[in-house]
């Protein structure tokens, strides 16, 4: 299980400081430590995302794991995904 700390207002997990954050309906949640790259993307439903940007960090969804995720496919997801505020990060996410 990762380890979720406040610092400073700022939420760190695993000692890697998350700099955004969203979560969904379904009770997912991502977490992003870095800006990793830009792309233009196909999402799965076809639609082109020029300039996505690839964040790396760990995503709570069936499991937790640490990995990359395109911030255009969290945002085709709206309204059922939203990101979560910078205040309210340090209270995010599932833990134990």
């Amino acid at each position: 299980m990762p380890k979720f700390e406040e610092r400073e207002e700022d939420l760190y997990i695993d000692g890697q400081k998350v700099i955004r954050g969203w979560e969904s309906f379904t009770g997912w949640y991502w977490f992003a430590t870095e800006e990793a790259y830009k792309q233009d993307s196909i999402l799965s439903d076809g639609k082109e995302v020029q300039d996505d940007v690839i964040y790396f960090g760990l995503v709570q969804g069936l499991e937790e794991e640490w990995g990359y995720f395109s911030k255009g496919e969290i945002e085709s997801l709206k309204p059922k995904t939203w990101e979560i505020p910078k205040k309210n990060l340090p209270y995010s996410g599932r833990r134990e």
